[in-house]
């Protein structure tokens, strides 16, 4: 099944995803300096507000000194820092530059980050934590090692956004948990066109003020909150983490309008005595893991917000949303954001998806390449979906987790989305485990409230689901392993345990 690209325009509205022919993020950006200069942009806990005149004054200072120091256009930096605006001010002046960014989790260990180093081969890496840069200084010793302030000596101011929409902005790395990791090449168009189809689908505008409590080395962060923020002209307060007093405090001390976040802190915000102060803001977006219907429907309860559900990729940015002037279906990640096409393909319901914010390939990985797209130019996510007659998408896993039992499909976040509604469960994952007479049998890996055996749990499914999807093997965790975005790391469910974080 295939739907066209859905506009989530206004009347009178239309879809450029060129935004008029801006040849790269920054040239968009900086627009904004020269029109309000005064206007804070970013706020930072320590540091205070930065206007947009000091972000253009400040980024061109810094920009000069990475040109002194030798590197230029298309030289790619490693970037991994916490949240802060000498951060958004180094990852600025890189862009500017004409530099690639390679955005890097703070969290990765040595193995993780000899990979990135080996594979993206970067002249420099901003790192704000001192045993980091010795780490990089022993994996890489000829890159240069800055912090996220880059003290070095000014130099020239050097000739600014002369990027082309077909060069590289961004390296990123996808989370590798079916081997190493893969470099996405984002270019400055495919960015530019997603950011610019979120203004129009979430009416963002230079009015707006985003309370942003993700890391900057995601593409929730970075590529939505930050660059959304940039090119609307908006503001955005920084956190160096989630803390629900914080977020809500900040609702009211700075006449927020947005907040972004993952199902995780939903949680913590809904079960928080305070949450109705969720009802001031105009938007609450949730992506990077599903949102459960029932979070859904407690954050309603709690806060009067109606969440908007988004989905999006590494390789493709936003895809996906929910409408902001429309219906919200709990449990969907909504309608095809414009100028994208989503399609369902195959037995197993892949959802491919085309447009101007899909990525072209994987850095130096043609093999990849040749099995991500379609002869007609489809990129294959590796999620699994369904497309109703309204054309609102719903996911039901990645392609990998699929569980084939008995010779019959079956898709994780369905059963997970049932088993969620027993009341001894507060949080669930299924994977499938090898069987000798199945094949593959479900298995759940719970967090649980109260005691529960299997044969109890099966009962009380009972035709909520089909007698093959029901669990075959219950396993009770203290918590789901997950990543910094909240994503369950189901690679690491095995045997009836939770294996470690690989080293």
């Amino acid at each position: 099944m295939s739907i066209p690209a859905q506009t989530h325009l206004a009347p009178g509205e239309r879809f450029d995803p060129t935004v008029g022919g801006a040849p790269n993020l920054t040239s968009a950006w900086m627009r904004h300096a020269r029109t309000g200069p005064d206007v804070p942009q970013i706020h930072d806990p320590k540091q205070g507000w930065l206007s947009r005149g000091e972000l253009a004054q400040r980024t061109a200072i810094r920009a000069g000194r990475l040109a002194r120091l030798g590197l230029a256009r298309g030289d790619r930096v490693l970037v991994s820092a916490e949240s802060s605006s000498e951060l958004v001010l180094a990852y600025v002046a890189c862009l500017r530059l004409g530099l690639v960014v390679v955005p890097t989790n703070t969290a990765y260990g040595p193995r993780e980050l000899a990979h990135v180093l080996r594979d993206a081969e970067p002249a420099a890496a901003i790192v704000d934590d001192p045993a980091r840069r010795a780490l990089v200084a022993e994996l890489a010793p000829a890159v240069y090692r800055l912090t996220p302030a880059l003290d070095l000596p000014d130099g020239p101011t050097p000739a600014l956004e002369l990027a082309t929409p077909d060069d590289a902005a961004l390296l990123c790395y996808t989370s590798g948990t079916t081997g190493a990791p893969k470099g996405a090449v984002l270019r400055h168009r495919h960015a530019l066109a997603s950011a610019e189809a979120l203004r129009l689908a979430w009416r963002w505008s230079a009015a707006d003020r985003l309370l942003l409590a993700l890391p900057l080395f995601h593409m929730h962060g970075l590529g939505v909150g930050l660059h959304g923020t940039l090119h609307c002209g908006a503001s955005a307060v920084l956190f160096e983490a989630f803390r629900p007093d914080a977020i809500l405090d900040g609702i009211g001390n700075h006449a927020a309008t947005l907040f972004f976040g993952v199902p995780t802190m939903y949680h913590r915000l809904a079960t928080h005595p305070e949450a109705r102060r969720l009802s001031a803001l105009r938007l609450c977006v949730s992506g990077s893991a599903p949102l459960p219907a029932s979070l859904h429907a407690e954050l309603l309860a709690a806060s009067g917000q109606v969440v908007l559900e988004r989905y999006g990729m590494t390789e493709t940015l936003m895809l996906v949303s929910n409408p902001y002037a429309g219906e919200r279906r709990a449990g969907s990640v909504g309608l095809p954001l414009p100028g994208v096409e989503v399609r369902v393909a195959g037995e197993r319901r892949e959802i491919e998806v085309r447009g101007p914010n899909v990525f072209d390939g994987y850095w130096r990985r043609p093999e990849a390449n040749a099995e991500a797209f379609t002869p007609d130019c489809f990129f294959r996510t590796g999620d699994l979906g369904r497309i109703d007659a309204d054309g609102y998408v719903t996911l039901d896993g990645r392609a990998k987790e699929l569980i084939i039992s008995g010779g019959f499909n079956v898709y994780p976040r369905e059963v997970e989305d049932v088993l969620r509604g027993h009341p001894a469960i507060e949080d669930v994952a299924i994977v499938g485990e090898p069987s000798p007479e199945w094949g593959e049998r479900v298995a759940a890996y719970a967090v649980l409230k109260d005691g529960l055996e299997l044969a109890a749990l099966r009962g009380w499914v009972g035709d909520r689901l089909a007698p093959f999807k029901h669990p075959r093997a219950l396993y009770g965790v203290e918590a789901l392993p997950r990543n910094a975005l909240g994503k369950v790391q189901k690679h690491r469910l095995a045997a009836g345990r939770v294996l470690p974080e690989p080293g």
